[in-house]
């Protein structure tokens, strides 16, 4: 299907030119047939000789009804430009061609009409140079009379030719339907039309109405009055909502996919520069303080704080489910000026420092109004997947290494969703070297950085980002951080501090040393945890033995015959019985030994 919008100045013949293309009136409303004037929004189609669906939103020229003109034009993936050869290019023609300019609209055709009535040559030419200079550039043009029928084909083959050279939008992008009627229909309940203008709708989708939130399921669909399946974009789309109330539903709202857009009401935008008829060249624009703000079919108000030439802060009286690189259209409602402004920033900071305002201006004076996964995460440094894709990034798949993280490589650093810009991972990884380094520095009994303590010290989100940066540089151990050069080695400090201790375990191993003992060698809890984590010694309890204790333990229980006691096995360990229970316990646990109901044990055969 190919949509495309008029656009054009009151009384010039819009309506009445897709009526003789599609045989179809336009102006639905019985006010609209009694004044012989457009107040809202018409939808007529016809096909082309090929079988292709041309489906036409039919827009008001007054300027009373510019909000409904601007929620045609603003979905609209082409434009059927309309001036009268009789009358010239007009005020609206003007203010028209400044919506399509700020909404992004590239593509159109120009048809002036009642070519009957006067020579179409100079306003063909003379249109033809006012649309050259704005977003459609050269288009074809076409010299028509509804009234005589001169025209027309050229006019379908042109139509054709535009919908043939129109590039299809992404049917895997995520939906957002603005609304532009909302009805209810006998037997099926609330209707609502829009155009489609990406990805696909299927009867049992789970939507959103937004900006409310509220749950909402496909019940049915229809494109140009016939049931469907699937819709794909580009089309004019009805669709039945199971349990909605008519009520909650107006103009302006949309259906969007759960997840897949950013619900705002503060953003930051460049402006356009103003557009100019004179000789002088464009500047910046100049908003009002509270202007109204036209995005998809939806309009509200907001206030304007800007924040430097050509970029703004503004805030919606309503929040809108927004993409980075969104068009919006700003209106001043005194001087009826429309300025165009594309959306850099859906969640931007807040402004609350002395300067902050005109520092961020430069910051957006150099940001691209992009997508793309690299120009994002260079900005934010580190983001979500849920949160990038949100604003509207385009994300590759996840290639996994170890839990939840990507692999390493020169793409960004992840795990468990999160990811880390390249650059600002390099930075990090410096960051966290100098921990580790200051860590054995400051703290020689207790090697190993904690990977928690790392989190804090770089301000990430979650641990398991901290051994996505150390992986290659770094061993992960017992939840702390080594240097690999260290690896299989205990660090100096701790060998000096375990070593008399040694020399008591190699005439006695089952004698544990007491609190006293402890004291005299100036080993803290802190030196024992360090020990035990890096298997210098083994804690059973509370009592701290040789690494190797469990195993000797075994082999000398196993010369026991038949089931033995506690005291038994201390007389063959050598131990007293605070040693021995804990020992036997963990051996217990362990599957070595097994404990009769009468408390005694016997070892397991292998």
């Amino acid at each position: 299907m190919f949509v495309i919008a008029t656009a054009g100045h009151v009384d010039h013949g819009k309506s009445t030119l897709l009526r003789a293309l599609t045989g179809t009136d336009p102006d639905r409303l019985a006010e609209e047939r009694r004044r012989g004037l457009t107040l809202d929004l018409g939808f007529v189609w016809t096909r082309a000789p090929d079988g292709t669906a041309w489906a036409f939103v039919d827009v008001p020229g007054h300027q009373r009804f510019i909000a409904n003109t601007l929620a045609g034009i603003a979905t609209a993936p082409a434009v059927l430009f309309v001036v009268a050869a009789d009358e010239g290019w007009m005020p609206q023609s003007r203010e028209h061609l400044d919506a399509v300019e700020a909404f992004g609209v590239r593509r159109g055709l120009l048809a002036v009409t009642r070519a009957d009535l006067a020579d179409p040559a100079p306003v063909l030419a003379d249109a033809r140079e006012r649309l050259a200079g704005s977003r459609l550039g050269a288009v074809d043009a076409v010299a028509v009379s509804a009234r005589t029928g001169d025209g027309l084909e050229t006019l379908r083959d042109r139509l054709r030719d535009l919908s043939a050279t129109t590039p299809p939008p992404d049917d895997d992008a995520p939906v957002r339907l603005w609304l532009d009627r909302a009805f209810t229909v006998g037997g099926a309940g609330t209707v609502v039309t829009g155009t489609l203008t990406a990805g696909r709708l299927t009867v049992g989708d789970q939507l959103e109405l937004a900006p409310e939130g509220r749950p909402v399921t496909v019940r049915g669909l229809q494109c140009l009055g016939d049931d469907a399946e699937t819709v794909t974009a580009p089309a004019r789309v009805a669709v039945n909502l199971r349990r909605t109330p008519r009520e909650v539903v107006k103009r302006g709202h949309a259906l969007v996919t759960p997840g897949h857009w950013w619900r705002t009401d503060t953003v930051d935008v460049r402006l356009d520069e103003g557009a100019s008829e004179s000789s002088e060249p464009p500047g910046p624009p100049t908003l009002p303080a509270e202007p109204l703000v036209h995005c998809g079919t939806a309009m509200t108000g907001a206030r304007v704080r800007p924040l430097g030439p050509g970029t703004a802060r503004l805030r919606l009286r309503t929040p809108w489910d927004l993409h980075l690189g969104d068009r919006l259209l700003v209106r001043d409602p005194g001087s009826r000026a429309l300025t165009g402004a594309v959306v850099l920033d859906v969640a931007p900071p807040p402004l609350t420092r002395r300067g902050a305002a005109s520092a961020r201006a430069r910051e957006l004076a150099t940001l691209p109004a992009s997508t793309e996964l690299a120009v994002v995460l260079r900005r934010l440094g580190v983001a979500h997947r849920d949160a990038l894709r949100a604003r509207g990034v385009h994300l590759p798949p996840v290639r996994e290494s170890g839990p939840g993280a990507t692999e390493p490589g020169e793409g960004p650093v992840g795990a468990l969703g999160w990811l880390v810009d390249p650059d600002r991972a390099a930075e990090l990884r410096a960051r966290l070297d100098e921990a580790v380094d200051v860590h054995e520095r400051e703290r020689p009994l207790d090697p190993g950085l904690p990977v928690t303590e790392a989190q804090r010290a770089l301000a990430l989100p979650v641990p398991e980002l901290v051994e996505a940066l150390a992986r290659g540089r770094l061993r992960v151990r017992d939840g702390r951080l080594h240097r690999p050069d260290g690896e299989g080695s205990l660090p100096a400090p701790l060998r000096e501090a375990v070593r008399p201790l040694y020399e008591d375990f190699r005439a006695e191993p089952f004698q544990a040393p007491t609190g006293q003992r402890l004291r005299e060698l100036g080993l803290s809890r802190r030196t024992l945890a360090a020990l035990v984590r890096e298997g210098a010694l083994a804690r059973y309890g509370d009592v701290h033995l040789p690494p190797d204790a469990a195993v000797r333990a075994e082999a000398r229980l196993r010369s026991l015959p038949g089931p033995f006691t506690v005291g038994e096995c201390c007389r063959a360990l050598g131990a007293s019985r605070r040693v021995a229970i804990p020992l036997l316990e963990h051996l217990d646990r362990a599957g070595v030994t097994r404990r009769d109901a009468t408390g005694r044990r016997t070892v397991r055969e292998r």
